[in-house]
């Protein structure tokens, strides 16, 4: 099975994963029209979210440098309705996020009820790159992964339904798309210097991913390892998976305030 859901507790090794593999497609173009299938059912299952208003998704996407969560988000959230998409972007903490504890920058946007928020980098960066890094004694990110989980507990429990996507690319693919930035004139403003100093640190980096694995796939709030190495096929299994999960919400559009037969508007 290429995707692989990671059970509670479920040891990974990445460098065991293909992050080629693309399951029973064989190309782009075999799976172009089921893509679009799914993004037109993902607008029509946004507009029921959105009107019902008892729900919300939040999407964590988590990838090394080059991954393609940028591209994911493009294309997968294509054909919904903006106004009811929400997308942060965790960057380097500011003093006044430092002043606080590491969940409060994200759980001021987490989204509300009836809408679709989506994470590029998320609290997940306190268990890895803190880590990776030495920014903070083991003492304390050691204790970060029960309390990632009991905030995400949190979360599901006030109608948030939770999807944690790893992009799994391997590093010869990283390679390739960093070299592409250099060589592309429209894709150079995306190219820092630092992201090879990270690169350095790469299986620093699969170690952290994969106790962050181990320690914060749930039932309530599961990762995803998608094979990314093939643009088009991570974008085909997230959006089935987001399919799937909606679906499964069994959401309806809210009963009218009354009975609207008998209106006539001139």
């Amino acid at each position: 099975m290429p995707v692989i859901k990671v059970k509670p507790g479920q040891k990974v090794k990445l460098n065991q994963i293909d992050a080629d593999d693309t399951g029973p497609y064989k190309s782009k173009k075999e799976a172009k029209k089921q893509l679009k299938k799914n993004i037109a059912r993902m607008a029509e299952l946004q507009n029921v979210l959105y009107a019902e208003d008892k729900h919300a998704l939040l999407i964590v996407l988590q990838a090394m440098d080059a991954g393609g969560k940028d591209g994911t988000i493009r294309r997968i959230m294509s054909g919904v309705n903006p106004q009811g998409v929400r997308v942060t972007s965790f960057k380097k903490p500011t003093p006044e996020e430092l002043a606080h504890d590491f969940l409060w920058r994200i759980h001021k946007a987490v989204p509300q009820r009836g809408m679709i928020g989506i994470f590029n980098r998320s609290h997940y960066e306190d268990v890895l790159v803190v880590r990776v890094h030495n920014l903070v004694p083991p003492s304390v990110w050691k204790k970060r992964y029960d309390h990632i989980n009991h905030f995400e507990k949190l979360l599901v429990d006030s109608g948030v339904t939770i999807l944690k996507f790893y992009l799994h690319i391997s590093k010869d693919e990283q390679k390739r798309r960093m070299e592409a930035r250099l060589e592309q004139p429209h894709k150079r403003w995306k190219f820092n210097p630092d992201d090879l100093k990270e690169r350095e640190l790469w299986d620093d980096y699969m170690e952290a991913f994969e106790t962050a694995f181990e320690r914060c796939s749930t039932d309530y709030a599961p990762w995803y390892i998608i094979p990314a190495n093939n643009k088009w096929y991570r974008n085909l299994v997230i959006s089935e998976i987001i399919v799937d999960t909606l679906e499964g919400l069994n959401m309806q559009y809210p009963q009218p305030v009354a009975n609207l037969d008998g209106i006539v508007i001139e």
